[in-house]
């Protein structure tokens, strides 16, 4: 398997794991009773749920270009070295990002971003 459909196994996981974490921390915050009920009323979550919610909702964002681009790197055959890191630094900027968030520290939230977006701008130079 390349490097990049490995990576997007990897992704997989984390998704997942990202999926969990938020939705047992929002439920939480929100109540027990709330969370195995029919959830009818909206309720507001605390802070630490919020940004978790955030968290993944800015993965999500990015994941659709991480699928896209490793996908296409590997059905044209186009992987190499460069398109491997692409794929690590993407991956780890993201597994990085959610304490980082979560923690509320600002501008290192924005240069792990914008780290990740190096890793897809790797991927993406290797295919035009």
């Amino acid at each position: 398997m390349t490097p990049e459909l490995t990576y997007l196994a990897y992704s997989v996981v984390l998704l997942i794991a990202h999926v969990l974490v938020q939705a047992t921390f929002s439920d939480l915050s929100k109540g027990i009773g709330w969370a195995l009920g029919p959830r009818d009323e909206d309720r507001e979550q605390n802070p630490l749920a919020e940004r978790l919610q955030k968290a993944l909702r800015n993965y999500l964002e990015t994941y659709v270009a991480f699928v896209a681009l490793a996908l296409a790197v590997t059905v044209a055959d186009a992987g190499n070295e460069t398109t491997a890191l692409g794929a690590a630094v993407w991956f780890w900027a993201r597994v990085v990002y959610v304490p980082v968030y979560v923690s509320g520290v600002p501008l290192i939230r924005s240069v792990v971003f914008f780290v990740s977006l190096a890793g897809l701008g790797l991927m993406l130079i290797q295919l035009l």
